[in-house]
């Protein structure tokens, strides 16, 4: 597995800031938290999808080709890191 979080520059309040990603081996997503610039999130994964939020039909690209669009800068993050995300999203929704 490997953990993303993809910050978004753009000025549209109806679309995230920061999208967090748990992608497995092959490049697709499993689990996906977006965060607003209101702070807060919507959440997809484990048979969950809130808001306009939804997980990927297409693999995710490298962080190379991510970081290729200057509207977005995309590093690695720790399995923990996203864990903490997630459960802050999930508790927000009171989901078990």
């Amino acid at each position: 597995m490997k953990y993303l979080r993809v910050r978004w520059r753009h000025d549209s309040p109806e679309d995230p800031v920061l999208l967090y990603s748990e992608v497995d081996d092959e490049g697709w997503e499993v689990r996906k938290v977006d965060e607003y610039i209101d702070g807060r999130r919507d959440l997809a994964g484990n048979g969950i999808e809130t808001g306009s939020t939804f997980i990927a039909e297409d693999q995710t690209p490298s962080l190379e080709e991510i970081n290729a669009d200057p509207q977005f800068e995309a590093v690695e993050i720790t399995p923990q890191e996203f864990e903490v995300v997630w459960k802050q999203a999930k508790d927000w929704f009171e989901l078990p």
